[in-house]
């Protein structure tokens, strides 16, 4: 079974204790801190320092025109922010670009920060929360395949989930197309992936298949683009129960010539507990990984399904909904 790379997470400097807050205070994310922080190297940014507001400072807002733009305007002053925080986001987006990061954490709400649901604030001083902050759409766009969240979706276990999975995935992938990478290397590379992506997206894995089948026809920079994009789309699809318990029935097959039929059958009742919602995904996958060691099932040990993300984050460990 892999061994986790040690990630690199652009964060939003408030959530990493830093005192950057209009009021010079702080939003500490204990999770954040205590559980990822010693599994990746943390990038903290903040858009209003960036642009020396300074801490404490006057609050800033999203505000709509009339012609239908949104400038960051603070209320009190009146002093536009717009075209600070719009040419620093850009740049920062850049710069992180050249930082290879593998994910970030946004702070949710933020008018600069925030990815959706930012409030913005009519000319009769109404709110609708519509807007994304302006930081957060110059990430997105600069790196459109990158796994983004806000910190207040990370406390939904199913999200959280998916943004390391996805996190660590980017990570392999830009790891891999940054190498001298031959046909018979992507080959590998796609099949270890095999039972990840049936798991999420099956039509989609096929997809890459057909690309992988074809590369000789793509220029190299053209080939690792279009892969990524899908591979990453794939991922964007909820891994759902029926699909996991599908996967893990495929995941049987590999043990045909080895397991005993009470070993096997312990197996199957693991998967269906999972499959019934009586036991976490974590269940079932200990027993797989417990055999595959056993039996020197060299297919499967490849298979970064069973490993996707560092036992630490413990995140396989809730029931299925």
């Amino acid at each position: 079974m892999a061994t986790q790379p040690k990630l690199k997470l652009g964060v939003s400097a408030c959530l990493a204790g830093r005192p950057v807050r209009f009021n010079a205070g702080h939003c500490r994310n204990g999770f954040l801190l205590d559980e990822v922080a010693p599994l990746a190297d943390l990038v903290e940014v903040c858009p209003e320092m960036g642009v020396g507001m300074g801490a404490p400072r006057e609050t800033i807002r999203q505000e709509a025109t009339p012609d239908g733009l949104v400038q960051l305007r603070a209320p009190k002053s009146g002093q536009d922010w717009t075209q600070p925080l719009t040419d620093y986001s850009r740049r920062k987006a850049d710069e992180l670009a050249d930082l290879r990061l593998d994910g970030f954490i946004l702070k949710k709400d933020s008018p600069t920060c925030g990815l959706m649901r930012v409030k913005v604030y009519n000319e009769h001083g109404m709110a609708e929360k519509s807007g994304v902050g302006v930081f957060a759409k110059a990430l997105r766009d600069r790196l459109p395949l990158m796994p983004i969240e806000e910190e207040g979706r990370l406390h939904d276990t199913r999200l959280r989930e998916s943004f390391f999975e996805r996190a660590y995935a980017y990570r392999r992938l830009q790891d891999f197309f940054a190498s001298d990478w031959k046909r018979g290397d992507l080959v590998a590379f796609h099949t270890s992936e095999k039972l990840l992506l049936m798991s999420h997206d099956p039509t989609l894995y096929r997809e890459l298949g057909r690309l992988v089948a074809d590369v000789a026809a793509f220029d190299r920079d053209e080939f690792g683009r279009r892969y990524q994009e899908v591979f990453m789309g794939a991922l964007e699809t909820k891994a759902s129960l029926k699909r996991q318990t599908n996967v893990l029935h495929h995941v049987v097959g590999y043990f045909k010539q080895t397991l005993e039929p009470s070993e096997k059958a312990e197996m199957l009742g693991f998967i269906e507990d999972f499959r019934r919602g009586l036991a976490p995904l974590a269940v079932p996958m200990a027993l797989v990984r417990h055999h595959v060691a056993k039996n020197g099932v060299d297919y499967l040990a490849r298979q970064t399904y069973l490993d996707p993300h560092p036992k630490e984050l413990r995140l396989r460990a809730v029931l299925p909904s």
